[in-house]
């Protein structure tokens, strides 16, 4: 059969023959890599056929004839090429837009099809400056679909995790890979959540902490210089990520580093009963806040770290009530304070329930750390009723790992205490399926068939029953000192 043209169709029995796909494929780039499938070249039915046996052009640019003869196939053959798209956002953004974006897989044809449209119809070459291609959402390694019903939207996510950890989420990947929703990925987020809120709570405490007029003037020391250092160098590696392609994954690694830096600093100045520096640490606070909130994890008016109420708050829950929470805990640090020293435990318990059962109903964690102030923080409520219920589990986990080393301790006791109780010469004798016949002492000297014993036998059973003489002799001591008692 020969094309319009006049060309000889061409003959793919023998290439579709081929059992490994790989090898079919590349037989068939090979084939077509002689004939002309651009100019002069017409459509048969044999190239329909094998046209319907390809699902997707091939990605291996070494295969450079099949794609192209793919691409060719497919718009002679026409399809239901829609113009939605091109309508929609021509009517909104006119003949050219800056950005594009899309999955990477509409890259072709739908991308290139929308230009095509659009192009054609403004007549210019520049309706899309950039195209941005993201990468697939997966679910637990598996790409979303409905057809798989692991379909999950938004709301239905939302349900389980909350707008900020979402975000968090998609941040810590790249946004043109793909991303894997699942309770590993999630589990990553709320961890870097947490990471972050501890860093918040802990510098706005020593940012409430009462300083003298002295204590207004700062005077660094090596440690605040280093870490100040650190601080610009972090901020000059967020602008190059940021720079490179949008690179949110590294951007959140640096603030992670930093925070790390500044939590070791603290500590080392809380180890030295040293305060820290307010404005350096209150800096780098604002500054991750000022970051956060440009990827639009915190979406609430924040000065510093994340809001305490939750979304749609407007009431500044920490500058209201914190003042009367500090009252409190200095109150119940004094009443501590005098029950340690006159021993009285029914107060210390009652200051103890105030602490773990009372204030994690109301949103609010007290860090008693010895001979320093206790530290007060507004945490969401059920984050603290989680933490509780991890703290109970814990607790329970080393009561009855104790519980069960102290029986396991009992048995070996109670068996050790049974053998020892066993005299010498009687140890053999019930192991008549190993010997016939004993001397005088209890020792076996025959084994079942009646043959005596070798030398080293003899020996090894001799230093068994020493060692059992041993013991029977401890136990008769211990016995005979308990009765004189």
């Amino acid at each position: 059969m020969a094309g319009s043209s006049g060309e000889q169709a061409p003959d793919y029995r023998s290439i579709l023959s081929i059992s490994d796909e790989a090898a079919r494929v590349q037989a068939l780039n090979e084939h077509l890599s002689t004939r002309s499938y651009v100019q002069g070249f017409s459509l048969s039915q044999a190239d329909v056929d094998v046209f319907r046996r390809l699902s997707a052009p091939p990605t291996d640019a070494r295969l450079f004839h099949v794609a192209r003869w793919f691409r060719h196939v497919e718009a002679v053959l026409g399809g239901p090429r829609g113009i939605e798209c091109s309508a929609m956002a021509s009517a909104l953004l006119g003949a050219s837009m800056d950005i594009h974006g899309g999955g990477f897989d509409l890259r072709f044809p739908h991308h290139d099809n929308e230009l095509a449209q659009s192009e054609a119809y403004f007549e210019n070459d520049c309706w899309v400056r950039y195209f941005l291609h993201t990468g697939h959402l997966t679910i637990s390694g598996c790409k979303m679909s409905k057809s798989l019903k692991n379909f999950i939207t938004i709301k239905d996510a939302l349900k389980k995790h909350s707008a900020r950890q979402l975000r968090l989420a998609f941040l810590m990947h790249s946004w043109k890979d793909t991303l894997d929703y699942s309770s590993n990925t999630m589990e990553s987020a709320l961890q870097f959540e947490k990471f972050m809120n501890e860093f918040f709570l802990n510098v706005k405490d020593v940012l409430r902490a009462p300083v003298d007029v002295t204590g207004q003037f700062e005077k660094w020391e090596k440690e605040e210089a280093e870490l100040n250092e650190s601080f610009y160098d972090k901020k000059a590696a967020v602008h190059e990520a940021l720079c490179d392609n949008v690179d949110t994954r590294t951007v959140l690694e640096e603030m992670r580093a930093l925070v790390s830096q500044c939590n070791l600093y603290m500590a080392a100045r809380k180890a030295a009963r040293r305060t820290p520096s307010r404005t350096l640490l209150e800096s780098v606070a604002l500054y991750l806040t000022h970051m956060l909130k440009i990827f639009g994890a915190i979406e609430e008016e924040s000065s510093l770290g994340f809001p305490v109420g939750g979304p749609g708050t407007s009431l500044d829950l920490e500058s209201t009530v914190m003042p009367y929470l500090q009252v409190l805990s200095e109150f119940r640090h004094g009443v501590r304070k005098i029950a340690r020293e006159k021993q009285v435990p029914e107060v210390l318990q009652l200051s103890d329930a105030l602490r773990d059962d009372v204030l994690p109903e109301l949103g609010v964690r007290l860090e008693d750390h010895e001979g320093l102030p206790t530290v007060v923080k507004l945490v969401d409520r059920d984050t603290l009723l989680k933490e509780r219920e991890e703290k109970k589990k814990v607790e329970e986990e080393k009561r009855r790992k104790k519980a069960e080393a102290a029986r396991k301790k009992q048995e070996l006791e109670a068996a050790k205490l049974a053998k020892m109780k066993i005299p010498p010469s009687e140890m053999f004798l019930s192991e008549s399926d190993k010997y016939s016949k004993f001397d005088e002492n209890g020792l076996p000297t025959h084994d079942t068939e009646g043959k005596e014993l070798s030398k080293g036998q003899a020996k090894k059973l001799k230093k068994l029953f020493d060692a059992q003489e041993k013991l029977h002799r401890e136990y008769l001591q211990v016995a005979q000192n308990a009765g004189s008692k």
